[in-house]
């Protein structure tokens, strides 16, 4: 009341209560304007005059309240602000120096006068203590972002010297969003990596597809019945195996074609418009190319992307901030939204590069020579003796660096990966520095292990270091492998190391590619990109590939280049996963079989590169492996570069034999048949006997056994010169069996012209009853010490024998002898005139021979006398035989002779003599031939034949 009494004051001007957002103030200040009125009594009128926001009161409750209302336009706002701006940069002369794209974008979240007005002044003066002279290195975009973000977020602004505050939250996020984008990388790339590995197994699919529609278009034209086909006799497919056979294009191309039937019968099929029945646009060669052509480019691309990714991911944690942060917005959404109704300009400011984690550099003094807090408290702790944490944040190295002694460098708090980061970048400059950190490092490699850690995840130039340890410290790849982290040393020296050098560290230390082969799966999950490629270099074997199987390029780069150890889990991971076959369980019985009939080029070139190895490692442990193709028996014998004991175990697993030695290499004839594995044919044998490898026991023990036997003994042995070594082994090989010699000679086609000297005896009477040996005096000779077998091979050639008797020194005993064989009573008569017939009376036996002969064939021998010829009746048997010969030889011998005779024959012939007695003899035509003649010379008075009861005939005696 006093002040408007005492002055002439009569209006009041009042502002900026708005901001409180109180609409009670202003119904005080009308009351106040009332009682002040009221106290002047009418002298003059005070007014107040209140300038405040459209939004103070609700609806039309302002124009109730004032008196009168007054309009303010606007002087700024998001439109016009950008002017504004424009304004202070020419009012202190900076316009110049400013982006005006970045003026004009941030202009849109500045709307306040004022506040554009302190942000220039702050400005003018923090550029103007900041740059001193000489050095205008600063960004002034940056600082006066900075200066925006105090001016607008003063609170936040505060916070952030000490590390709090919403800005601070999102700089500490950088280290996370560094790992997620990594992650983000390293799953796209497996991705990748697996789109490409399906699309190398879908490839055989697509061929395979392929070649089926053209095999189904040949099969349907085949005659029902028919079940093989081919160019010619000779290249015969069956039906079912056409699409897999490498033979199918040639037989596409062909005109015309061969087809046989299960019974043999053949047909010519006309095949000329084949390819243009499956398609008449294109040609199987060009669809087939047309495959190849798209997997090629899908290909080329995935792994076009992929080189991408590597790089990005290896350039990862150089890129600038903005772009890490602006790469996961999803994720710091949050964060800014804690900056209010700011956030948007925040979000701005940050994304936009303008605002990261460089602005130390713009909220306080600084210059050549000049540390932030944080590097001094850096110094501070070394000289102090206390090591700081490898991460601790040093904002400038090279300040840092510059103010530590030459002996730290070769302590413990050289470990700093900002620092190390540093003396990496620039050698040049710090190499002495550099040198000593290196032999620190190797020096104390276990106590350096933690910071190691760290500097993998964080630092920027671990290839740079690696590089260094393992060029500088021969020990490095030792030191790596024995390490409690190998596994993520041997990672970062896979990632980081260029293939030359891993191939030259690989020379020098072979540890490391056995610890990769060994331990890869492990590797891998450490997380660390290690590029497939450099598995190549290191030469690697690997062990396990199952347990890689989460990593397509890996397995895709381990397999195309051979990169793995033939064992049989590699082999049928490999059928499985990588070639797609279906029939995994056929790799147990026909492994090398199933290798050949997959057609993959650098399964084929890996086992026959180390084919040796495949077959100690795989096919000789497999206890089942017993069914692989004749083919592949065969490819497998024709290999020079393995053992002849490791084939030869391998063929004997196999249930098949090779049907033929015209592909088997000579080292292997012998074993082949010392294992029974070539198929019992006399061909065969007769091409091993010509074999510089031929082995005479070989082919006897492979002849004697059964199944040999029951193959061969049905086949006749082949004729002709070039066959006669292959006869001549059989017909002397005394060290066959006696069934097997028997079966073998009986099988010869044609005899031979004399006796084996060195055949037992068995084996000579096998020849004799086979009557293998033609007949010749020499050979009879050859027989002397066995008289059986020499009647033997009398009696089987006695044609031959009688043309050649002459040659014979025979003696009667051995003429006695074959007077028993079978050789027809014609042939006993000659054998018997050639007797020294004189003897039969003193050789009972003979005569006995020479009477049956006699009585049999009714022949009378000239040459035979009176003794021979009593001794020839009296020492036959029996009594009819005597009484015939007696009938034929009565007239040689008088009266008395024939009385000594009949003396010395059987009952009752000596009765025959005077007296009272009456002989009976049974009732034969030769016994009345004997009595008719006995008493037409008076040696019996009369005789009868039969009574009322036999038929007998009795003789009547003279009484004297």
């Amino acid at each position: 009341m006093y002040f408007f009494q005492s002055t002439q004051y009569d209006l009041v001007v009042i502002e900026d209560l708005d901001r409180f957002n109180n609409a009670e103030i202003f119904v005080t200040l009308r009351e106040i304007n009332s009682l002040v009125n009221a106290n002047l009594r009418g002298k003059r009128h005070i007014r107040f005059l209140y300038a405040l926001r459209d939004d103070m009161f609700v609806n039309t409750d302002r124009t109730k309240f004032f008196e009168f209302i007054i309009p303010v336009i606007p002087i700024i706002n998001s439109s016009n602000s950008i002017d504004k701006l424009l304004e202070q940069g020419k009012r202190l002369s900076l316009d110049d120096r400013f982006d005006q794209r970045f003026l004009r974008e941030v202009s849109r979240y500045l709307n306040d006068l004022r506040l554009i007005q302190n942000i220039f002044n702050e400005y003018a003066i923090y550029v103007a203590n900041l740059e001193t002279e000489n050095e205008t290195s600063l960004d002034v975009n940056k600082l006066l972002a900075v200066l925006i973000y105090k001016n607008v977020f003063p609170s936040d602004f505060e916070n952030l010297h000490r590390g709090k505050g919403h800005l601070a939250g999102v700089l500490r996020s950088h280290d996370r969003y560094i790992a997620t984008s990594e992650s983000r990388c390293k799953v796209e790339i497996s991705r990748l990596e697996t789109l490409v590995d399906q699309g190398e197994k879908q490839l055989p699919n697509d061929l395979t597809e392929l070649r089926r529609s053209y095999a189904m278009a040949i099969v349907e034209m085949v005659p029902e019945g028919h079940s093989r086909v081919g160019l010619n006799h000779s290249a015969m497919i069956s039906l079912s195996n056409l699409a897999n056979d490498e033979r199918l294009e040639a037989i596409m191309g062909a005109s015309q074609l061969l087809t046989t039937s299960i019974h043999g019968h053949q047909h010519h099929l006309q095949v000329g418009n084949l390819q243009a029945k499956v398609d008449p646009h294109r040609t199987f060669q060009q669809r087939k190319e047309d495959v190849e052509k798209k997997s090629a480019e899908f290909r080329d691309s995935s792994l076009k992307q992929i080189r991408e990714l590597r790089a990005k991911l290896g350039n990862l944690r150089m890129t600038k901030f903005n772009e890490v942060i602006r790469e996961n917005s999803d994720e710091v959404d949050g964060l800014f939204d804690e900056f209010g109704d700011g956030a948007d300009l925040a979000r701005f400011l940050v994304l936009e590069g303008y605002l990261d984690d460089t602005y130390y550099q713009y909220t306080s003094l600084f210059h050549s020579g000049r540390l932030s807090p944080s590097d001094n408290k850096f110094l501070i702790h070394i000289r102090g003796f206390r090591t700081p944490d490898p991460n601790f944040q040093i904002d400038n190295p090279k300040e840092v660096i510059a103010a530590m002694r030459d002996e730290d460098f070769s302590r413990t708090y050289v470990l700093n990966v900002t620092i190390v980061d540093c003396l990496l970048a620039d050698p040049s400059s710090y190499g002495m520095q550099k040198k000593r950190l290196l032999n620190f490092i190797a020096t104390d490699f276990a106590g350096c292990e933690t910071f190691l850690s760290s500097y993998y995840a964080r630092g920027t130039a671990v290839a740079a270091l690696i590089s260094g340890m393992a060029r500088t410290w021969p020990g490095f790849v030792a030191a790596a492998l024995t390490s409690p982290a190998n596994l993520m040393h041997v990672a970062h020296i896979m990632s980081h190391m260029s293939n030359a050098d891993l191939k030259g560290l690989a020379g020098r230390h072979p540890a490391i590619s056995n610890f990769v082969s060994e331990r890869l799966a492990d590797i891998l999950a450490q997380g660390v990109d290690v590029p497939a490629e450099r598995l190549q270099p290191l030469d690697v074997e690997a062990t396990d590939l199952a347990a890689v199987e989460a990593y397509p390029g890996v397995i895709r780069v381990l397999f195309d280049g051979g990169l793995y150890e033939l064992s049989i889990d590699n082999l049928n991971f490999i059928f499985r996963v990588v070639l797609g076959i279906r029939e995994v369980d056929r790799s147990g019985e026909q492994n090398y079989t199933l290798v050949l009939e997959s057609g993959s080029a650098p399964l084929l070139a890996k086992i026959d590169g180390r084919f040796g190895e495949y077959l100690r490692n795989v096919l000789l442990r497999l206890p089942n492996n017993c069914r692989e193709s004749i083919s592949t028996i065969q490819r497998v014998i024709g290999r020079a570069d393995v053992e002849v004991e490791s084939i030869a175990e391998f063929l004997e697993m196999q249930s098949t034999s090779v049907p033929t030695l015209d592909q088997v290499p000579d080292g292997l004839h012998a074993t082949l048949f010392r294992i029974a594995k070539i198929e019992a044919t006399w061909v065969n044998c007769l091409a091993f006997i010509g074999s510089s490898n031929y082995d005479a026991e070989v082919l006897t023990s492979f002849l004697n056994r059964p199944a040999t036997l029951r193959a061969l003994a049905d086949h006749q042995v082949p004729d002709g010169d070039r066959a006669a070594p292959l006869r001549k082994f059989i017909l002397e090989n005394d060290a066959l069996s006696e069934e097997t010699y028997s079966a073998y000679v009986k099988v010869l086609p044609r005899r031979f012209k004399v006796f084996p000297q060195q055949l037992s005896a068995a084996k000579t009477k096998i020849l004799v009853e086979q009557n293998t040996i033609t007949f010749s005096a020499t050979n009879l000779l050859h027989l002397s010490d066995d008289p059986t077998l020499g009647i033997a091979f009398v009696t089987r050639n006695i044609a031959e024998f009688f043309e050649a008797e002459g040659e014979c020194d025979l003696a009667d005993d051995f003429r006695q002898n074959l007077l028993e064989a079978d050789i027809g009573d014609e042939n006993r008569l000659k054998i018997i005139q050639k007797m020294d017939l004189s003897l039969l009376a003193d050789i009972s036996s003979r005569a006995a021979i020479v009477g049956r002969i006699l009585a049999r064939t009714g022949v009378k021998i000239d040459n035979l006398g009176v003794d021979a010829a009593r001794a020839v009746i009296v020492n036959s048997q029996p009594l009819s035989t005597q009484i015939t010969l007696f009938n034929m030889l009565q007239r040689m011998f008088d009266d008395q002779q024939v009385r000594d005779i009949l003396r010395s024959l059987p009952d009752p012939l000596p009765d025959i003599k005077p007296g009272f007695s009456t002989p009976k003899i049974e009732g034969s035509e030769v016994n009345l031939e004997f009595v008719t003649w006995l008493k037409d010379r008076g040696f019996i008075s009369s005789w009868r034949k039969g009574t009322l009861f036999d038929d007998d005939i009795r003789m009547s005696m003279f009484r004297k």
